[in-house]
């Protein structure tokens, strides 16, 4: 088991084929969440909504398309962190009062939505799901009333420009932004507005988006690789804090008062991220070749030929590879076709689906001193399994180099990981490390030559430190 994830969102306003196009973009971000998908969508009038467990493709039809017709849609991948992996937990949620509907997409994970939560029991609000996303939703409604706005009345808040009325839905926004500690990326839709947020550092990603040829057509994504994926033309990232408003008038943007350090999530451009997407002007491939080649610089090896374990390590074996002058080689397989290793029910039965997962081609193997690139060790146990698949193909020698520093902290803020004890790194020296994989030799990059490949700091490093931006 590696690192994985919480979830991936995407956000259209203005074509007609909106939930086709989120459809799109979800299938594009579906490498951050497998458990869950979902698509609202707003015709104007009313929010109509579909979501179930399991991939973007097996949960979609032609027939549910025709239903979910409008000009404005969000949806949601999901992969669980805060609450179970249940079907009262997939996203986007959706409430629905007599004057509107608000439906609204999250990515990340709230470090404070337990006090939260409790104090908008308090207040009377019931929640359906056990996830911070809700509390999330529930505060924003909360706010919304404390300003002056009457949910369950005739007056139609959800209105289609700026005006005095929607600025108390947007100020309600703002003023539950501030309360909300953590991750967050957030796509919030009115029947007739669409908002975007990102947490005041940044930590997880969202970037904007416009449609050619549609004038007013915007596009909210996780990653750039999902604007792609519509056709559209990448117009920026969110900046950190940022609350982006979009209606007919157009895009309004509002930035925090107080700047807060940017703290972008490392392992976005280690493993997360798809190596075609751009996060804060950072090209995501690049930045794993640029770790390659420092890995190649900090730890070189006599060898015969490298290869990178698909899909995250390839960028930073090629890296390596053009750093060391030893050839790259494709070397292992993966099968494109595997499920999810939690899938299987016991913990020693999901280490042996890494020999389903991947496989090694002994032509390129056979009597060579190997060097491979993974992009990082959690447990240890998926680099056991790998060194013997390695092995068992013919390599000589099984140099085992790791594109990120060693793992050493769980992580809060959005990402699943395993306790601390379970983390082979936080209990292990370096050498225990190799011996329990049955590498020749072991190295990881440096937390400062990691940022050197990234040619910037600014990035959370919770991970690897055990110091969190929140």
């Amino acid at each position: 088991m590696g690192l994985h994830d919480e979830c991936g969102v995407v956000g259209i306003y203005g074509p007609e084929n909106a939930s086709a196009l989120t459809y799109f973009g979800l299938v594009s971000l579906q490498h951050r969440g497998q458990e869950s998908a979902g698509i609202a969508v707003s015709d104007g009038e009313k929010i109509h909504l579909k979501k179930e467990m399991g991939l973007v493709g097996d949960i979609f039809t032609q027939t549910d398309f025709e239903k979910l017709k409008g000009n404005m849609a969000i949806g949601h991948v999901r992969y669980a962190t805060a609450g179970g992996r249940t079907i009262e937990n997939a996203q986007p949620f959706l409430n629905t009062f007599k004057a509107g509907s608000i439906a609204l997409a999250h990515n990340g994970q709230l470090v404070n939505h337990a006090e939260l939560r409790e104090m908008l029991e308090n207040f009377g609000c019931t929640f359906s799901s056990s996830t911070d996303s809700e509390v999330i939703l529930k505060l924003i409604v909360r706010k919304f009333i404390e300003n002056g706005g009457k949910l369950g009345t005739e007056k139609n808040l959800m209105i289609d420009s700026i005006d005095s009325d929607s600025e108390l839905f947007i100020n309600a926004v703002k003023q539950a932004v501030k309360e909300i500690k953590g991750s967050f990326a957030l796509c919030i839709m009115t029947e007739t507005m669409m908002i975007g947020v990102r947490d005041p550092n940044g930590i997880r990603p969202l970037c904007l988006g416009k449609i050619p040829d549609e004038e007013k057509s915007f596009i909210l994504a996780s990653e750039s690789c999902a604007i792609d994926a519509m056709n559209g033309t990448f117009v920026r990232d969110v900046a950190p804090g940022e609350i982006v408003v979009i209606t007919k008038d157009g895009i309004k943007s509002i930035l925090p008062t107080e700047k807060a350090p940017k703290c972008t999530c490392i392992f976005e451009y280690v493993y997360f991220a798809r190596p075609d997407s751009v996060i804060d002007s950072i090209a995501v491939q690049e930045a794993r070749i640029r770790m390659g080649e420092v890995l190649a610089q900090e730890s070189s090896s006599e060898a015969d030929c490298v290869v990178g374990v698909p899909d995250s390590g390839i960028g930073a074996a090629l890296g390596y590879a053009r750093a060391s002058g030893i050839p790259y080689v494709t070397g292992i397989i993966k099968n494109k076709y595997i499920g999810r290793t939690f899938i299987a029910p016991t913990q020693k039965e999901r280490e042996k689906m890494v020999f389903v997962k991947l496989n090694a081609i002994s032509s390129d193997l056979s009597g060579k001193r190997v060097v491979v690139i993974d992009d990082s060790i959690v447990r240890g146990t998926t680099s056991h399994r790998l060194v013997q698949i390695l092995r068992r193909a013919g390599a000589k020698e099984v140099h085992f180099r790791v594109s990120s520093p060693p793992v050493k902290f769980p992580c809060h803020l959005g990402i699943d990981t395993p306790s601390k004890n379970e983390l082979i790194s936080s209990t292990h020296e370096l050498e225990e490390i190799r011996k329990e994989i049955g590498a020749d030799t072991l190295a990881f990059i440096s937390l400062s030559g990691m940022k050197k490949a990234l040619g910037e700091n600014g990035f959370c490093e919770g991970c690897f430190s055990g110091s969190y931006p929140v």
